[in-house]
């Protein structure tokens, strides 16, 4: 990525055309070829852009100072510069992409890990176990011995209880299991799968991801 910022006007001819005064801006040019100018505020969003694919020119002779960035369609990103302030190119590498806390997974197995979460007596039988249709989440068996389908999500919405009501009606096939009943579990579960989820004879579980980790809110306590 080059980092550049300078005192430059920038002017956008395409479908529209556009003009920035000359002001002190940062001009990013990635590794994908696109370039995107910057003020100090708005946040991430850039003043002005072009997205790859696209070329960037820069001047010589008498044109030294202007860039000109084309995409495809022919639209130009031209950047004239006045005074650069700094110029610098860093090599990042491959980016590993955004690693979420808390997904599904990870709820899936800290749940298992403490299956007494759902109630006193319960018991883990195995974590995505396999049908026909596809892997269920947590099977347990409550304080009676009866088994239990558990469907785990981040945030809990209507697809999801139809996600184990089919789980449900496959698994109450199987005399070795059956009768089983549903708990649909997540940090957030919205009304209209609550009720959905009641209606169906499915028990729904707000799942506390920190306090499954073991994490103590920050809270002061009175013992």
């Amino acid at each position: 990525m080059r980092l550049v910022i300078a005192r430059c006007s920038v002017d956008y001819a395409g479908r529209l055309t556009a003009h920035l005064p000359s002001a002190p801006r940062l001009i990013l040019v990635k590794a994908d070829g696109s370039v995107s100018i910057h003020a100090d505020d708005r946040a991430y969003k850039p003043l002005n852009w072009m997205s790859p694919p696209c070329t960037l020119k820069e001047g010589t002779g008498e044109d030294e100072g202007v860039w000109t960035v084309i995409n495809k369609a022919g639209e130009k990103l031209i950047i004239t510069m006045e005074e650069v302030l700094h110029d610098s190119s860093h090599e990042l590498g491959v980016d590993p992409g955004l690693i979420k806390d808390g997904v599904e997974a990870h709820l899936q197995e800290l749940l298992a890990d403490r299956i007494e979460t759902l109630g006193d007596g319960y018991t883990l039988i195995r974590r995505e176990y396999p049908t026909a249709i596809g892997p269920v989440d947590i099977l347990c068996r409550d304080a009676e011995g009866k088994t239990v389908a558990v469907e785990i999500k981040r945030r809990g919405e209507i697809d999801g209880v139809e996600q184990l009501t089919r789980y449900l009606e496959l698994l109450n096939r199987d005399p070795h299991l059956a009768p089983v009943r549903g708990i649909f579990a997540a940090q957030e579960i919205k009304p209209q799968a609550r009720v959905l989820a009641t209606d169906r004879g499915i028990g729904c579980q707000v799942l506390d991801y920190d306090a499954l980790r073991g994490i103590e809110d920050d809270k002061l306590r009175l013992f």
